[in-house]
């Protein structure tokens, strides 16, 4: 098969239609059914929980590079010869997570730029900037999402995070650089020694009234790990309360878009209604093919949890938690 000639295969759609035929469309599509099949396996039939099962398992024993609870950017480059690399990378670009997305629609009503690392967020920011003051992403409010997560020396090369010490730091860094913010109108947040509790809200007012957030989720498991993707959501569905008459529009990097779509489509589809369309920004990023394996196989989780999660006669709620 040659997959340069492959559709792109389309994510899961928010709100969803035929959510689970959309989720076996992505699993059983050509280009991951080759990827399987270059590591010396066969996707299995049955049924799509087993399929999901089945490649979580697969996934695990040749993907996963991130054993011991390393960082994403800590992974250590795999060589896996010229042969397979090509087939990882021709199926990271037809699941969408080499090339730039651009928005589906002409507006909505929050945008939500996901953190990362330190330069990331700055990229991040920028993109979302640009998507807003040419108009592309209508009229939100805006986020940037974050956590305490504690910056490595190698983060802080750009002067634009000069005196940053955590990812949030980075995005607020980030906002204000790419909008023009001037001073924060309020700030609050939790006080004392940082922790994976910790949690804070910055917002600003851009030179059109626009609300303009950075904000740090705190873990919803502090005892075992910092804030993820997961959490950052549930934090501002917390502090916003989307309902079904908003649409959110998510900036990250493309090799992330699949599965922080799918966790958006779990956490605020299925829990507040609203939809969502996730797109990755047009700056140039070359990962090697264990990164991009990584986070195929971080899709595959996140579509598994999405799918777990899914009432099939579709029915979505209403309301989200109560407000923190």
């Amino acid at each position: 098969m040659d997959l340069d000639r492959t559709a792109p295969v389309p994510l899961p759609a928010s709100p969803p239609g035929d959510l689970a035929g959309g989720i076996r469309e992505w699993i059983t599509s050509a280009p991951l059914r080759s990827l399987v099949e270059a590591f010396g396996g066969s996707l299995p039939g049955g049924g799509t929980a087993d399929v999901l099962a089945w490649l979580d398992d697969f996934s695990g024993d040749h993907w996963d590079f991130r054993r011991g609870g390393l960082e994403r950017h800590m992974v250590a480059p795999q060589d896996l010869g010229t042969a397979l690399t090509t087939v990882v990378e021709r199926t990271a670009t037809a699941l969408g997570m080499v090339g730039a997305q651009k928005p589906s629609a002409t507006g909505y009503t929050h945008l939500l730029v996901l953190g990362g690392l330190g330069d990331t967020c700055l990229r991040r920011a920028d993109y979302a900037a640009r998507l807003w003051r040419s108009g592309a992403a209508g009229s939100p409010t805006i986020a940037g999402l974050g956590s305490f997560r504690a910056l490595h020396e190698v983060e802080l090369a750009d002067p634009r995070l000069t005196g940053c010490a955590y990812e949030v730091d980075a995005m607020r860094a980030g906002l204000r650089d790419s909008f023009g913010l001037s001073e924060p109108v309020e700030h609050r947040g939790t006080t004392g020694p940082v922790t994976n509790e910790s949690w804070s809200v910055t917002s600003f007012a851009a030179g059109d009234g626009t609300l303009v957030q950075a904000m740090a989720a705190p873990s919803a498991e502090p005892g075992a790990r910092r804030a993820d993707t997961s959490d950052t959501y549930r934090f501002w569905a917390g502090e916003h309360h989307p309902g079904p008459d908003d649409s959110v529009l998510i900036v990250t990097s493309p090799i992330y878009v699949p599965f922080q779509h799918a966790d958006a489509i779990r956490l605020l589809t299925l829990e507040y209604g609203c939809a969502v369309d996730t797109v990755g920004f047009d700056a140039e990023q070359i990962f090697g093919p264990e990164r991009y394996l990584q986070e195929i196989r971080s899709a595959l989780r996140s579509l598994r949890k999405l799918h777990d999660a899914y009432t099939p006669v579709g029915e979505l709620k209403k309301a989200g938690p109560p407000r923190r």
